[in-house]
């Protein structure tokens, strides 16, 4: 579980982040949504550690980040998979040595114990066979797998998900989308997924952060979406008069 509590940002006279205050919670796909410049990254970014927040607090597990020392932090990187929005995987390197960069980062795994490792994730993305290939051999979906297995290699507590349906066709995003439920719920991970895919948001949105121009506009589950009220909600969820006849077709029936 990561708490965020009244979290403040601003770069000069810039107000990026406004009081936000949300939990995210273990075993659920928690997405951040908003327009490009509500301030998810940012949030994000502050989630991390890359950004120190002006005021307010981010507890991991009951933990302040702000208040840990060196060493607790170092540990609770640890704990942190990423999944970058490009992948960022390294073109020199074949898919294995990908996924085995954490674990040379981070671990003192023998050579055999980190192959199985490997070759565990590996097989639980459906990557089989794949290890000697190199990113330039794989496709889009696939890139995306390593890169899963990659932020999963090390049995992360905390998952974070940058846009991972960037650049992928409706039916790949819908297999990278339940693979990360799928994890999530398999090993209690709390997952954050920044996302502007409203497939995304539909399909796996146990928990869902709307930020507007910085703040908090809205919190709730994908259920919820449908039946709310929201105006600034509605217009970035529905935005084509095609969603909007739906949302009020789905309502009326609702209401029979």
């Amino acid at each position: 579980m990561i708490e965020i509590k009244n979290i403040h940002k601003q770069f000069g006279e810039r107000v990026i982040l406004d009081d936000i205050t949300a939990t995210m919670e273990a075993g659920k796909c928690n997405l951040i949504i908003g327009t490009s410049g509500s301030g998810k990254t940012v949030l994000t970014k502050c989630m991390v550690g890359l950004f120190e927040p002006d005021s307010g607090e981010i507890l991991y597990d009951g933990v302040d980040m702000m208040k840990m020392e060196d060493e607790q932090r170092k540990l609770l990187r640890q704990q942190i998979g990423m999944l970058f929005q490009g992948t960022a995987l390294f073109d020199s390197m074949t898919v294995e040595q990908n996924v085995t960069f954490p674990l040379d980062m981070f671990t003192k795994l023998s050579s055999s114990e980190k192959k199985k490792r490997v070759n565990e994730v590996l097989e639980r993305v459906k990557l089989v066979d794949a290890n000697a290939r190199f990113p330039s051999e794989i496709s889009g979906g696939m890139k995306k797998r390593v890169g899963i297995a990659r932020a999963i290699v090390l049995n992360p507590k905390y998952l974070f998900c940058d846009e991972p349906n960037s650049g992928l066709d409706p039916q790949t995003s819908l297999v990278i989308d339940k693979l990360i439920q799928e994890i999530t719920r398999e090993f209690n991970t709390t997952t954050i997924v920044i996302t502007h895919d409203m497939n995304s948001v539909m399909e796996i949105g146990d928990h869902i952060v709307y930020l507007h121009k910085g703040r908090k506009q809205w919190e709730g589950t994908n259920k919820d979406i449908i039946f709310s009220k929201d105006e600034l909600l509605n217009n970035f969820i529905f935005a084509s008069d095609f969603l909007q006849d739906a949302k009020q077709m789905r309502m009326m029936g609702h209401g029979k």
